[in-house]
């Protein structure tokens, strides 16, 4: 199992916005073992207010530079096909896009760059999405919801696509465990889980600041590896990677 790694180029991330130099902590995290680099600019907490496609650019754009520099396999985290484009024009190899592809432009500017489209599931926006948790059955609507984003993607000449349900995006906490419970059994090889430090863990126990959750972010990657997801999203490399060494020597 892969690990994408989260580099966080904004100061209000809910986890650690501001608390790092990006550049500096992507290094850290290639370091560790990070696979993908995913540089964000724009926060997607629930309630966060939309970041101007300038700004985003302004912040993502040297910090994807300086990674592709030093050897990492970057992706961009963005909503918009235009930031997205000027990320693969400097270097950045996968898109990673939580709005699953709402921005028209998006597909046909990865299929243009030959770039790895991460689609995931959300419902409205970070700023509304917390009132439209409602699902007569969250893993049906989630996949099927993804599946058809995924071929309008490939149909429009998109070679490599990876599925994100959207854990905690438009979804409660136990809407958020169900799609965790919901993994075995399916294909997930093309499948990325971002759990990471996430509110649903709150719910578990005493977890109750992202800072205490590195426990609970733990189990998640180890489920995740025993139902054969592909990738996940994280913000601890190095603990998810000894974790999962540890848990499969003891296999």
């Amino acid at each position: 199992m892969k690990l994408m790694g989260i580099v966080n180029a904004t100061p209000d991330s809910f986890s650690d916005g501001g608390a790092y130099d990006p550049v500096a902590h992507g290094l850290r995290l290639l370091a560790e073992g990070a696979d993908v680099l995913d540089v964000g600019g724009e926060s997607t907490r629930p309630g966060a207010v939309p970041v101007p496609e300038e700004e985003e650019l302004r912040r993502v754009l040297p910090v994807v530079r300086a990674l592709v520099g030093a050897g990492g396999l970057v992706s961009v985290d963005t909503r918009h096909a235009r930031v997205a484009a000027h990320a693969l024009a400097a270097g950045a190899r996968w898109v990673n896009d939580v709005s699953g592809g709402e921005d028209e432009d998006m597909f046909g500017v990865c299929a243009s760059e030959a770039a790895t489209l991460v689609i995931m599931h959300m419902r409205g926006s970070p700023s509304t999405m917390r009132y439209l948790a409602t699902y007569h059955d969250v893993s049906a609507e989630v996949w099927m919801h993804l599946g058809d984003r995924a071929l309008m993607a490939r149909a429009a000449g998109v070679a490599e696509v990876w599925l994100d349900p959207g854990i905690g995006f438009a979804k409660t906490a136990e809407q958020s465990l169900t799609l965790l419970r919901g993994l075995r059994g399916r294909d997930n090889a093309r499948v990325l889980v971002g759990a990471s430090r996430k509110s649903f863990l709150a719910a578990l126990g005493d977890q109750p600041t992202p800072a205490d959750r590195l426990e609970g972010s733990l189990a998640v990657a180890i489920h995740c590896r025993e139902a054969g997801v592909g990738m996940i999203r994280v913000h601890d490399v190095a603990a998810t990677r000894r974790a999962l060494a540890t848990w499969d020597a003891l296999g």
